[in-house]
């Protein structure tokens, strides 16, 4: 899932394991304290599978545009 992504933009394997224990956490040490994580929180309240779910997810999912390297064209 996650080869996809550079290798210096793969999430650790501590995210990974937080993530499938307590899934905001996972959330926080990749994407830090944002609408994401809260999600993760609403999400994890309500029952620990939508939340390990929606925390794998939001880590491997490719980082939003603003923060993705530009292209250079010649």
């Amino acid at each position: 899932m996650a080869n996809n992504l550079p290798p210096r933009e793969r999430p650790g394997a501590a995210a990974i394991v937080a993530a499938l224990l307590l899934p905001p956490l996972g959330i926080f040490l990749v994407r830090g304290l944002g609408l994401p994580f809260w999600i993760g929180v609403g999400l994890t309240c309500l029952g620990i599978i939508p939340g390990i779910v929606f925390a794998l997810l939001t880590i491997f999912r490719a980082p939003p545009v603003e923060t993705r390297p530009k292209k250079v064209t010649a």
